[in-house]
């Protein structure tokens, strides 16, 4: 049984429960609870650890929503990005609740539905800027933010209890590619009628200053294509990145060239954006792949996915010569339009050293500006929202710690700043705030088509033979008397290389002999004693000469 208790004060409260994204960059969550109605706020993945040795996905544990299931509402999505909308696909195949997003979220939620099977099956609905939507006791209004993917919204959640304003990512962007600027004026207005509290994207809290402009790095491209007027163009940036997309393809028209989008997740999303009017594409530049020999090199520009390293990315296999349609050479210059995400810079090295390797030029610094917000610009939003309450959300706990120290900077007290886990319950209302409770959160983990059936034992199994390998001894025993037919014989994987440890592996070979040969002295019949003794001497006998611990699996057939 969890502990909870109540919050000690008269009145409604509004309860905030993150079910992931506070741990880590990726996998945001957070129910939103008022009396009979639960609202959910993004539903999103992270990829999975280095330490994850065949995992795909690692989705949210939503078995408090699932236990609750009558009083949610809906699932209300701030934008399109994996991190926020991944795990979509395998939540509302447990539970079937309606979508609310704004137009290319929903495009691309579709996508992945369609997917799954599961689009005629999923009630939806597209939400402009400046709409509200009745959801139970809360009214949810989208209000438009700038992010590095267009039609990206912060959330006003009024509830009895109060407002609360969810960012999601967000920039302040003063002159996008595409669409408006941030409203700032409606975060002031909300702020003048009183916020109860703030919840924050501080990815970029460590940051001094302003995140640069999306237009900033057009320029760029205009640089880079008028001084690289001889040679074809490669440019690797994140499939989602459709302002991105847009100032490439603009740079291309500009200097006459064609242009090829290369990688399924690129052309799935550049297609969603045509279709809903998000990018726009002058005619006769966008070409197929197969189309590429008919133009010169210095004609051409390749927009493909990779910037992180990706191994199965279309640039990945261009760098290891391993794609059908593209070589790289000399007369090649790729610009990764990106940063590396913590953990990819080795990855992304390597496909840059292969590309160099080729003959190719790697441009890859001051190509890129952040989708999101610096100190000044969570400064900005703090001052004119004045919550009583800060709750810094979406981040590592550092980049959490450091937005926290911003909003003690401009005066909320300490005590009003809430560093929550993931699993906390955030009670609260104009009188006091509190951590009540905490609901059971967690990973599950996707490999191929299973999800959560790979756990800390599978994963502990997995480590231990990437590290020693397995040792393998087959024995057939007679059933009646229990002596030995055949065997023992060893097979070893990834252990040692068995052809050139003949005598390593004769001596295992005796030891298994004398050990079954003790078994069946002793008229031992049990099979789990026997599958003990032999995985005892051998483990120890192995671990004297060379000083591993390979996983031993004995294997004894009944004849």
């Amino acid at each position: 049984m969890r502990k909870t208790k109540k919050l000690n004060i008269d009145g409604p409260s509004l309860k905030v429960i993150p079910l992931g994204g506070l741990e880590q960059i990726g996998m945001n969550i957070t129910a939103f609870e008022y009396e009979d109605s639960i609202v959910v706020v993004d539903c999103g993945l992270s990829f999975p650890d280095d330490d994850m040795l065949g995992i795909d996905l690692v989705i949210p544990d939503i078995t408090y929503l699932r236990d609750n299931f009558e009083r949610v509402k809906g699932i209300v999505i701030t934008h399109g990005h994996e991190d926020h909308i991944g795990a979509l696909p395998y939540v509302l195949r447990e539970l079937n609740m309606p979508i609310y997003a704004t137009r290319l979220t929903m495009g691309l939620i579709e996508n992945k539905l369609k997917e799954h099977n599961l689009l005629g099956h999923t009630k939806r609905k597209v939400i402009k800027f400046g709409q509200s939507v009745n959801l139970g006791q809360f009214r949810i209004e989208f209000i438009k933010t700038n992010h590095s993917i267009v039609d990206a919204a912060a959330l006003a959640i009024h509830s009895p209890a109060g407002t609360v304003i969810h960012t999601g990512d967000f920039k302040v962007d003063y002159t996008p590619v595409y669409g408006e600027a941030i409203d700032l004026q409606r975060f002031a207005e909300l702020g003048k009628k009183g916020v109860l509290a703030l919840m924050c994207d501080s990815t970029n809290a460590e940051r001094k200053g302003f995140t640069q402009s999306e237009r900033t790095v057009g320029h760029t491209f205009d640089t880079i294509f008028h001084e690289h007027q001889g040679s074809r163009l490669i440019i690797a940036t994140f499939a989602s990145n459709v302002d991105r997309v847009q100032q490439i393809i603009n740079s291309a028209h500009k200097y006459g060239r064609k242009v090829v989008v290369e990688g399924r997740s690129m052309v799935n999303i550049i297609e969603t954006a045509m279709n809903l009017g998000c990018i726009n594409i002058p005619d006769n530049t966008l070409v197929d792949i197969d189309c590429l020999k008919d133009y010169p090199d210095d004609r051409t520009v390749i927009i493909t996915t990779g910037s992180q390293g990706e191994n199965m990315a279309a640039l990945s296999r261009m760098a290891s010569s391993i794609h059908r349609k593209v070589s790289i050479g000399p007369n090649d210059t790729i610009i990764f339009s990106s940063n590396p995400i913590p953990g990819n810079e080795k990855a992304v090295t390597k496909v840059i050293n292969e590309l160099e390797i080729k003959g190719a030029e790697v441009i890859f610094q001051d190509v890129h500006v952040s989708g999101h917000a610096c100190q000044e610009e969570i400064k900005l939003i703090y001052t004119l929202v004045q919550p009583k309450y800060a709750v810094p959300i979406h981040g590592e706990y550092k980049h959490r710690k450091a937005q926290a120290e911003i909003a003690a900077e401009l005066g909320i007290p300490k005590e009003n700043i809430f560093m929550l886990s993931s699993g906390d319950v955030l009670e609260m209302n104009e009188e006091k705030a509190e951590v009540t409770e905490k609901v059971p959160v967690g990973a599950i983990l996707v490999d191929g088509l299973g999800v959560g059936d790979v756990g800390n034992v599978v994963l502990r199994d997995r480590q231990h033979l990437a590290e020693d390998g397995i040792m393998i001894v087959v024995v057939a025993l007679d059933g009646m008397t229990g002596q030995v037919v055949s065997g023992p014989d060893l097979v070893s994987r990834g252990f040692v290389y068995v052809r050139e440890s003949d005598e390593l592996m004769d001596e295992a070979h005796e030891l298994m002999m004398k050990v079954m040969e003790g078994c069946v002295s002793r008229g031992c019949t049990d099979w789990g004693r026997i599958k003990t003794a032999i995985k005892d001497s051998l483990s120890d006998f192995i671990w004297k000469k060379t000083k591993r611990r390979p996983m031993i699996l004995p294997i004894i057939m009944e004849v």
